[in-house]
């Protein structure tokens, strides 16, 4: 069973954990309501991809599955939530990179994503999208750095929050590149898009889901993080096909 301040966090990792189904099979569970914690704004892809887990577990369980969105510092908000809950395993963590990279980007925790946290399952595996307001004059990934380098310093790079996948994949770029934006974090990718289609912010890193807003031409799609061109997107070039060589990132 789970140690005292032990949760379940859900999306943050690929292992599984049998004592702890044993133990609930033996217990009938869950017998009511369960709660999965999304530690970013409403409205984004990883609260997307959240309600759409959530949807199915709550077939597969029979019982109702509730998405609480707890956003706010980097996601360790909605963390230090579910990690000081009580492990019955009725409150979920629908985790995020940041799960990995919170304790070496902040002073201090008041929990350990490794000790109070039990990870159940890997969700999902994509890249990011770079995205631009369509009031931004690059069309390109190399337009947006000549963009940026003829203004230093007086653009605005957005995220989803401090610390977390898409804002390392940022300043990754940033510092590949050799160019220097001011970072604005938000609570989630939802918030950040608000700002961004006006171009109130310059730049934006994102997932997948995001690309609705480039396909009805709200915003303006320049290349991806992965590899290799994703099937989701295939005639978006990658970052490091259009400008910067080598640069490649996968959440």
């Amino acid at each position: 069973m789970p140690t005292r301040r032990q949760s379940i966090v859900l999306g943050a990792a690929s292992v599984f954990v049998p004592n702890l189904v044993r133990a609930a099979s033996i217990n009938s569970w869950p017998d009511r309501t369960v709660h999965m914690v999304v530690p970013v704004a409403a409205g984004g892809p990883t609260d997307v991809n959240a309600r759409i887990v959530a949807e199915q577990l709550s077939k597969i369980w029979g019982q109702q599955v509730v998405i609480d969105n707890k956003g706010g510092a980097g996601t360790n908000i909605g963390n230090a939530f579910v990690a000081h809950s009580k492990p019955d395993g009725y409150t979920l963590l629908f985790g995020n990179a940041s799960l990995a990279s919170n304790g070496a980007l902040y002073r201090s925790l008041d929990y350990s994503p490794t000790t109070d946290l039990s990870p159940i399952s890997l969700v999902a595996k994509f890249p990011y999208f770079m995205f631009v307001p369509n009031s931004s004059p690059a069309k390109t990934v190399e337009g947006f750095i000549d963009y940026v380098k003829a203004h230093p310093g007086n653009l605005i790079m957005a995220s989803a929050g401090t610390g977390g996948g898409p804002h390392l994949a940022e300043l990754l770029f940033m510092q590949m590149a050799g160019i220097h934006m001011t970072h604005a974090p938000y609570r989630g990718a939802g918030p950040a898009f608000t700002d961004l289609i006006p171009g109130r912010v310059h730049g934006y890193f994102g997932s997948g889901e995001l690309l609705t807003y480039s396909r009805s031409g709200q915003v303006r799609v320049l290349g991806s993080t992965g590899a290799k061109r994703s099937p989701a997107a295939p005639e978006v070039p990658t970052i490091a096909e259009s400008a910067v060589a080598g640069y490649v990132v996968d959440s």
